[in-house]
């Protein structure tokens, strides 16, 4: 891998772990939840619980070296104890991009209020 590559690797990965709704939420559960502490013992719990998924998500599609479906197949072989959830990931991807889809309609809404609707006289 060269230097871009990495740098685009570690980019995407922090963009879809963060995610608007970290961002929007935050502040109101720091001030909800006691301050430095909490968010102390959230940077904690996500960096752990962040990096098993991450190291998990990277072993499996390491080993399989094949799709989602077929990375699952070969976990488990029955289709019995994995398989099943394989829907979650093949269904997860549309419904987080219907709702980015949203979040960009509002945001090119205000955007053209802002900009064309703005009052004559402050």
């Amino acid at each position: 891998m060269g230097k871009f590559s990495k740098l685009g690797f570690i980019l995407a990965t922090l963009g879809s772990s963060i995610g608007l709704g970290h961002i929007w939420r935050f502040p109101y559960m720091v001030g909800h939840n006691g301050g430095s502490a909490f968010v102390l013992l959230y940077l904690a719990l996500t960096l752990s619980l962040g990096i098993a998924m991450l190291l998990v998500e990277m072993l499996i599609g390491n080993l399989g070296k094949k799709d989602v479906v077929s990375n699952y197949q070969i976990l488990d072989p029955k289709r019995k104890k994995y398989y099943p959830f394989t829907s979650f990931f093949i269904l997860g991807g549309p419904l987080i991009l219907s709702f980015y889809a949203v979040v960009l309609g509002w945001v090119l809404y205000y955007l053209f209020v802002v900009t064309f609707d703005l009052p004559k006289d402050l």
